[in-house]
């Protein structure tokens, strides 16, 4: 049974997991996207979005042109 939880930016999830891989999101064209091994595709994924370090000392973040 899948259980996910979102309460105060804290979460709770609930549910088998396999792995864990932390990236950089890098810019693809008009988007952006994450690299992940080959042997990952066609699985259900969680992508989270955590607050960046710098935007939390109030610094200006660089982006990847």
């Amino acid at each position: 049974m899948r259980k996910i939880e979102l309460k105060n930016k804290n979460l709770i999830l609930n549910d088998k997991i396999e792995g864990f891989l932390e990236r950089e999101v890098t810019p693809f064209g008009n988007s952006a996207k994450v690299d992940c091994p080959k042997r990952f595709i066609g699985r259900r994924v969680y992508l989270l979005i955590v607050e960046n370090e710098s935007r939390r000392r109030g610094k200006a973040t660089k982006r990847r042109e």
